[in-house]
């Protein structure tokens, strides 16, 4: 699963585009203060503090669980694609020598 500093990452631009239900406000708060007690930010804690809820309700810890696991999964595809692709650029030709040679430019070897 994503980190809660993950969650919190991809939530906030969310939040620039217009009011969010209240179980995502509340996911959305409640990792921000999980958040700054984690980095012990004093100025944060105080201010999350008054409007994070303490706890999350069933419904909103299974919302967060299937937010966690689809960041995670996207996360991973992404990784893979890349890998993917930086592979293929990557590999040697067939006359590129296979030793370190291949890796640092022809250099003459004695």
């Amino acid at each position: 699963m994503a980190s809660l500093t993950e969650v919190v990452a991809y939530m906030m631009p969310r939040t620039f585009e217009s009011p969010m239900p209240s179980e995502w406000a509340n996911i959305y708060t409640w990792c921000g203060l999980q958040f700054a007690k984690t980095f012990k930010n004093s100025g944060q804690i105080g201010a999350m503090m008054e409007i994070a809820p303490k706890t999350l309700s069933d419904y909103e810890q299974t919302l967060l669980k299937r937010l966690r696991v689809w960041i995670y999964d996207k996360r991973r595809a992404a990784l893979k694609q890349k890998m993917k692709a930086d592979t293929s650029i990557s590999k040697p030709s067939s006359t590129e020598s296979p030793r370190q040679e291949g890796l640092f430019g022809n250099s003459e070897t004695t």
